[in-house]
């Protein structure tokens, strides 16, 4: 962390200065100070699905302290979605698979049909994050057998838009098991929806997987889509910035 010029590197508003302290947070003894963390750090680098120049160094620190003992545990939360003790390592797990579907082969289609197939020549920002991919799998992998059902779930979703990188595509059949048994243990509705998508755009039939509260979401979303594209004059998408 030391190495890099964090105040040279722009963030959604401004530059990275306060990063490296922020970042050094995350491994603070007191739960509370790590929950903090999270926000102070993570979110100075998230703003409107879009990827910066901060956010390579950032998300190679996170996948450097997903294993340390001190992200193994969490701040107390009356959240009736989220465990009551959720490990800091979850939440950097979120963190890095919000930003990796930012940057996703379908974001990536998106902005070259608004932008041209030069978008990721101007967007070099996430170009050098989409390279970035096989490492921070590396750092995830791991997590995907964790004992704990909330960094197991997390991992599995973070995981998902990192294997459609070339050179981890042999990656997506082990995927596919840790994806089934999250579909047969979780009741998280955006996790669930992510793993019925990657699911899909693997050629898998999940019609046996689906319950009745998934059948009513995919009905909803459904919905929503087709008033969106309504609205829209026709077209159901946004440029990814």
């Amino acid at each position: 962390m030391d190495e890099t010029d964090w105040a040279s590197l722009a963030t959604p508003c401004g530059t990275g200065e306060i990063l490296p302290a922020a970042l050094a947070r995350l491994l603070d003894p007191d739960s509370g100070t790590r929950a903090a963390a999270v926000v102070d750090a993570l979110g100075a680098v998230t703003h409107q699905n879009s990827i910066y120049e901060a956010t390579v160094p950032v998300a190679l620190y996170v996948a450097a302290i997903l294993n340390h003992p001190a992200t193994a545990t969490g701040d107390y939360r009356q959240d009736a979605d989220r465990a009551p003790h959720r490990p800091t390592r979850a939440a950097l797990l979120d963190w890095l698979s919000s930003t990796a579907y930012d940057a996703d082969d379908e974001n990536v289609a998106v902005g070259e049909r608004h932008c041209g197939k030069e978008f990721l020549d101007h967007y070099q920002e996430m170009r050098a994050f989409r390279d970035l991919r096989p490492v921070l799998y590396s750092a995830v992998q791991p997590l995907l057998g964790h004992d704990d059902a909330e960094v197991r779930a997390a991992a599995v979703v973070a995981a998902i838009p990192l294997v459609e990188h070339p050179a981890l595509a042999l990656h997506r059949g082990e995927l596919t098991d840790r994806a089934r048994n999250l579909l047969a243990t979780s009741t998280d509705r955006y996790k669930r929806d992510r793993v019925f998508d990657a699911l899909k755009a693997w050629g898998h039939d999940t019609s046996g997987l689906e319950n009745a509260d998934d059948l009513s979401a995919r009905e909803l979303r459904a919905r929503r889509i087709a008033e969106r594209a309504s609205w829209a004059g026709g077209y159901a998408e946004e440029p990814p910035f």
